[in-house]
């Protein structure tokens, strides 16, 4: 079930944003559409010859991705258009069925996307594998590459890569020379152009590459006078538009599931990326909603749709222009539809210009950008989660086969690989001392059940044994195993005791212990979780830890501080390492601040889910916010607040108080300070509570009504005060100077968070705070955060 959250949040009114109510166009949109304009021109030229599609298709196709798919499309910044990564699939349709038939798959296939999009499925898409993906391009950069090679030497294109790489010994043996040079020239300018030096080339940068490559090598061929084949569009008039199509049903059925499928996941992950870079952009200040990937699937689907009714290629979010779209200072969807308008120009006014482009530049330009696909990052990182294989397999499939074929097979690749590692389980036995030692390394599950219970029935009955588990996953079915081995070894006068790697003992009490605090198969199986023992005044006797005693010993405290450390290192800190890496390079960029009490129950990474670089943290005692020029202020909750606001520019700020705080119970047991003392309070527990004061006075006072929590009313005082403190120390947030501006100017906003110990629930304060009158006093009420249902239905 899926609830809805209402949460606390200071939002003055804001200026509207760039694109909004009344289409202002903003100048930096103007200049990021002319920037994409420039680079999608030639581009969409030569993705249509690389196709065999009518030139015209590809401006068709980019006037469409930028006006439909820029208006309706749930990307602001991303450019949609034809893309390479559709290239392949689009050539082997119009040799098979015709062009008038590809446009109506296209059709088919828009059709298609708006029907996933209702469904709400673009989520699931993200689910393929990194190496599939990857492969699946770099598969298409190579066929890309093979075929446009032929046309860079002068030749034709053969319908199969194979068939290319067959028939390129010969058109190596009889090069056209004027083909060549201007194919040579092309790639040339595209590679030397980023890297102009001086303050010349900073100048020559700001013209794209592709633009640069395609003028000088026209107007190089012009000067020569070569005579190359040329671009040539022909009158509208007689531009070629879809027909119903023809052929076998299941041939045409592929056909529609391949361009929706490739173009859908190829625009998703655009979406994604294009996310990261906007939140990586420093300039300019401008906030860009994060993609809806449902409402950009839909949109591709409209794009699609206009795109082939019209007979044009298919649309997909393509990566490069919306980069280009970023890095140019984009600010809404305006930058998008304004380069498909400029676009839309071009193609009926500029056709005589257009006419004058070598078929040998676009070629070259189509064939870098199919080299290109192979990103040497993407096999780097393949590489390094060991997926390298899916990788290859894919990308060798894609080229062999064709894409749609390719992918199955990556697919099932990748699942066979995952089995593997899933039932790589390695178990040892040995006998060292008279102790009996089994070593399970890997994942424990069902598979590897009938040898792990093999291994251990070979344990005598009455000996000592340790089991040591070396894994980060144990499910149902290995746990029981183990669990009742170890009862029935230990019933017949044997000892069993179940170690991590690094030696640190992992609880295993029977089933009726009461103490037990968490089960081995949890998450944080590997930390050494015991029974719950008595407190007493009685300091616990550490044999050997006397004089003369021998060897270093650990209390039982740093043993277990010196197991979790060791259980980091092996089986967190690979994972994070990467991460870690990029923050300790780029530095943090925080999201939020998260003011809560030092109390040791508040896991704040477990309650908000988040990871490294997500939460600026500040803990102390009562989560309080001494106010502004407060008699004994701590400058220190100040300085981060000031830090977070104004150095990090934190988006939000969150104070969360929690049930049986400590420090509200002792405001409660506090008595009231005199007014006429002059003398501080004698500790510095009594000095720092003092900040509290005011939230105990708001509970006190008739002028505010009573916290309700989800409904009810407060347990008990303590809750009460816990409730009215979180609510009392957003207004010392308030009267910060830096928190005031963020406020002011719309970019931050603060929430309110109880946090229920004993329930594992959250609360977020609700909307409206001191806007609902109940007998003349404002009323605050914290609701329950429920799971979706997708959360439920994982749990």
């Amino acid at each position: 079930m899926t609830a809805g959250v209402s949460t606390h949040t200071d939002r003055p009114a804001r200026p509207t944003p760039p694109g909004g109510p009344g289409f202002r166009i903003a100048g930096a949109d103007l200049s990021a559409s002319i920037a994409v304009f420039l680079i999608a021109l030639p581009l969409s030229l030569g993705i249509a010859l690389a196709t065999g599609a009518p030139l015209q298709a590809g401006l068709v196709a980019a006037a469409v991705g930028g006006l439909v798919v820029g208006r309706l499309g749930g990307a602001p910044l991303q450019v949609s258009g034809p893309a390479a990564g559709l290239t392949v699939v689009t050539a082997d349709l119009i040799q098979r069925y015709g062009w008038r038939t590809t446009c109506a798959i296209t059709v088919c296939a828009g059709l298609a996307q708006l029907g996933l999009a209702a469904l709400r499925v673009a989520r699931s898409a993200l689910a393929v594998s990194p190496a599939i993906v990857h492969g699946m391009l770099a598969g298409i950069g190579v066929t890309i590459a093979l075929a446009q090679l032929h046309i860079v030497l002068g030749g034709s294109p053969q319908s199969s890569a194979v068939a290319n790489v067959r028939g390129l010994p010969a058109q190596l043996a009889h090069p056209h020379p004027g083909a060549l040079s201007v194919s040579a020239l092309t790639v040339a300018v595209l590679l030397l152009w980023p890297r102009a030096p001086g303050r010349a080339g900073r100048a020559l940068r700001k013209i794209p590459a592709a633009l640069a490559a395609v003028t000088l090598s026209t107007t190089a061929a012009a000067l020569v006078g070569l005579r190359l084949e040329r671009v040539d569009l022909p009158s509208w008039s007689s531009h070629a538009m879809p027909e119903l199509p023809e052929g076998p049903v299941l041939g045409l059925l592929a056909a529609v599931l391949t361009i929706t499928l490739v173009g859908s996941v190829e625009s998703l992950l655009s979406a994604v990326a294009v996310d990261k870079l906007v939140a990586a952009r420093k300039t300019p200040g401008v906030r860009i909603p994060r993609a809806r990937l449902d409402r950009e699937l839909a949109g591709q689907g409209a794009g699609n749709l206009v795109s082939g009714a019209l007979g044009g290629l298919p649309v997909t979010g393509v990566a490069v222009r919306s980069a280009a779209n970023v890095a140019a200072g984009g600010v809404s969807r305006n930058s998008t539809m304004l380069h498909g308008l400029w676009i839309a120009v071009a193609a009926l006014l500029l056709v005589p210009v257009l006419d004058l482009i070598p078929l040998a530049a676009l070629a070259a330009l189509v064939m870098v950008v199919g080299v290109q696909m192979v990103n040497i990052t993407h096999l780097r990182s393949v590489r390094r989660n060991r997926e390298l294989l899916v990788y290859a397999v894919t990308l060798t499939a894609v080229v062999f086969t064709g894409v749609l074929e390719g992918v199955v097979i990556g697919i099932a690749v990748a699942v066979a690989v995952a089995l593997h590692r899933l039932t790589r389980t390695r178990i040892t036995v040995e006998e060292r001392d008279g102790v009996h030692r089994v070593c399970a390394r890997g994942q424990l599950t069902f598979l590897a059940v009938p040898r792990l219970s093999r291994m251990l029935h070979q344990i005598p009955q009455d000996a000592r044994c340790v089991v040591e588990l070396d894994g980060s996953f144990m499910d149902h079915a290995a746990y029981e195993a183990l669990h009742d081995w170890r009862t029935a070894h230990v019933a017949q006068g044997g000892t069993a005791q179940f170690t991590g790697r690094t030696g640190g003992s992992i609880a295993e009490p029977p089933s009726d212990e009461p103490h037990v605090r968490c089960r081995p198969w949890a998450p944080w199986r590997n930390h050494h979780v015991a029974p719950a023992a008595p407190r007493s005044g009685a300091a616990a006797t550490v044999p050997g830890a006397g004089p003369g005693g021998g060897g270093t010993v650990r209390s039982p405290g740093g043993r277990q501080l010196a197991s979790g450390l060791g259980s980091f290192q092996r089986d967190t800190a690979p994972l994070v390492r990467g991460e870690l890496a990029r923050l300790a390079r780029e530095g943090q960029r925080p999201s939020q601040l998260f003011l809560t009490c030092a109390d040791s129950r508040l896991v704040t990474s477990m309650i908000t889910s988040s990871g490294p670089g997500d939460l600026f943290t500040v803990r102390n005692v009562g989560n309080l916010v001494p106010p502004p020029g407060a008699n004994g202020a701590d400058d220190s909750v100040a300085a981060a607040i000031e830090y977070a606001v104004d150095v990090l520019r934190v988006e939000s700020i969150t104070v969360c108080g929690h049930s049986g705080c400590g420090a509200m119970q002792a405001l409660l047991n506090t008595p009231e300070p005199d007014a006429g003392s002059a003398h501080p309070p004698p500790t510095p527990l009594a000095r720092w509570l003092r900040h509290g004061q005011p939230s105990l006075a708001r509970m006190r006072s008739r002028q505010h009504a009573w916290a309700r929590i989800s409904g009810r009313l407060p347990a008990d005082a303590v809750e009460q005060l816990c409730l009215t403190n979180v609510v009392q120390q957003l207004e010392h947030l308030r009267a910060h100077d830096a928190v005031a501006r963020g406020l002011a100017e719309g970019r931050l906003e603060l929430h309110g968070m109880y946090f229920h110990v004993g329930e594992a629930q959250a609360y977020l304060l609700a909307d409206g705070v001191g806007t609902g009158a109940v007998a003349a006093r404002d009323e605050e009420v914290f609701n329950r955060v429920a799971p979706t249902a997708r959360e439920e239905s994982r749990a």
